[in-house]
């Protein structure tokens, strides 16, 4: 499995496409630019089997209802933050003046609980990560050694907690153990920014040292 990042939007958020060798790909958090996100598909003539969300805060799901139209194919997101996708106070879209309120249509499946989830070739372990949002999850792929961590950890940071349902203590929790505790070369694909591991963010994260 292959793994893409295509940051989108005005905050630059990270949506990633994963593939394997017959041009299979899963789109997971399609923030915005909706278009700009069809065309490098169709570029690379990929064939979408589904949309996966990290959590439902508004710069993780602007383009959603676009790319499912398009493509008809199930959103997928954990049950926790299924009310969100249509309520802008608990997206965070009516707080931000950068955009108008985003209401997405309910979701078409709902992650419920922790383990293996299984879309046509695409195997992921579904890690639920809460603390930035309740419904947060983070998608593990031990075979190819990546985790698709959301807003839990960045590049030397942490995610935030001051919006709806952010919970500082319970991040901090998730991270250690759900995230700290896989082989430290794992690659950690983050909601922004660039990507980084399992160790240099043990060694060197500031906001997670003397914890």
């Amino acid at each position: 499995m292959k793994w893409n990042r295509i940051p989108l939007g005005p905050i630059q958020t990270n949506c990633y496409i994963l593939t394997d060798d017959d041009s299979h790909c899963l789109i997971i958090d399609p923030g915005d630019e909706a278009e700009h996100l069809i065309n490098w598909i169709k570029k690379r003539d990929l064939k979408p089997l589904a949309i996966l969300l990290t959590h439902a805060h508004f710069d993780h799901i602007g383009a959603v209802d676009k790319i499912r139209d398009k493509y008809e194919i199930p959103l997928y997101i954990h049950e926790k933050e299924a009310k969100w996708l249509l309520d802008p106070a608990l997206n965070g879209s009516q707080f931000f003046n950068l955009i108008e309120p985003i209401r997405i249509k309910p979701a078409d499946q709902f992650l419920a609980e922790e383990g293996m989830l299984q879309i046509g070739p695409f195997q992921l372990n579904v890690l639920e990560t809460p603390g930035h949002s309740p419904g947060s999850v983070s998608y593990y792929v031990e075979k190819d050694g990546f985790v698709i961590a959301g807003d839990t950890l960045f590049f030397q940071g942490i995610g935030r907690t001051d919006l709806p349902g952010g919970n500082q203590d319970q991040l901090m929790k998730t991270i250690h153990n759900k995230l700290l505790t896989l082989p430290e070369d794992t690659i950690v694909l983050s909601g922004h920014g660039v990507e980084t591991n399992i160790q240099d963010e043990m060694d060197g994260n500031p906001f997670l040292t003397g914890f």
